[in-house]
């Protein structure tokens, strides 16, 4: 498999994966505009996508999709029924979803696709695992807190983008709402970075090969201190896996597993 991630933070969030012929997009989180920009950076045709999924409602994962839609009406799009629905409201699409029910497994061209719940504050918030038999791409952001199937997802993945949000220090010494705070570092809120790498160990996904860390805060977190919590698990778990940070600003460079 193949992965592109045009960006990956609170300003916006969308990413492309290809197994052999097909081609799927998750989130609309930029503009039309932006997001062709960067896709044409990477070589990668907004029209030849077999799918666009959602992950939730929020608008940095879906505020571009009105006039991706117009342009590109035969792009299908899929998501859980709430959050078609609250996408809908949110941005005037009303046609060309493909509704399914949260944890089922379907095909679309030779991926699976699998979605479990994630707690957020969104109508009905999911991740993913694209499987195309040799090779699983787990695509696990905006989560308070780790649920069954974001374990078991996770334990299946040969590539796993993993939320790793905030640092608990810098987020409560931040001039943010007391509020706000309490949201992101509640149950529908988002992992810390030593959230993320409590999961990482716990889990201990044996295929692993690569793990990218997404979501990054500007104001309540840094990459390198993501990076050093990750850094500590993957040297625990003894074996060799490729660890990177994404980037809000500037497009990943070509992943392949």
């Amino acid at each position: 498999m193949k992965l592109r991630v045009f960006g990956s933070g609170s300003q916006g969030n969308a990413l492309a994966v290809r197994s052999g012929e097909t081609l799927l997009f998750v989130d609309c989180g930029f503009s039309c505009r932006e997001l062709n920009r960067r896709m044409a950076a990477c070589g990668v045709a907004p029209d030849a996508a077999a799918g666009l999924f959602f992950t939730h409602d929020h608008s940095d994962h879906c505020q571009g999709l009105a006039t991706f839609h117009k342009r590109y009406p035969q792009v299908p799009l899929y998501a859980n029924g709430n959050t078609a629905d609250a996408i809908s409201v949110l941005t005037g699409v009303d046609d060309g979803w493909r509704v399914f029910e949260t944890a089922e497994t379907f095909p679309v061209g030779n991926i699976a696709v699998t979605s479990f719940s994630s707690p957020h504050d969104a109508a009905d918030p999911v991740g993913y695992l694209f499987d195309d038999g040799e090779s699983a791409l787990f695509v696990g952001t905006d989560m308070g807190a780790p649920t069954f199937g974001v374990r078991d997802a996770l334990a299946r993945a040969t590539c796993a983008i993993l939320e790793a949000n905030h640092d608990p220090v810098l987020l409560q010494t931040s001039d943010r709402p007391v509020s706000l705070k309490q949201r992101i570092a509640g149950r529908c809120g988002h992992l810390s970075n030593g959230d993320a790498a409590d999961l990482v160990r716990e889990v201990n996904p044996p295929r692993l090969k690569t793990l990218l860390l997404a979501h990054i805060s500007r104001h309540c977190n840094a990459p390198y201190l993501a990076l050093e919590a990750m850094r500590a698990v993957v040297a625990e778990l003894g074996r060799p896996i490729t660890l990177d940070v994404l980037d809000q600003d500037t497009p990943s460079p070509l992943y392949e597993f």
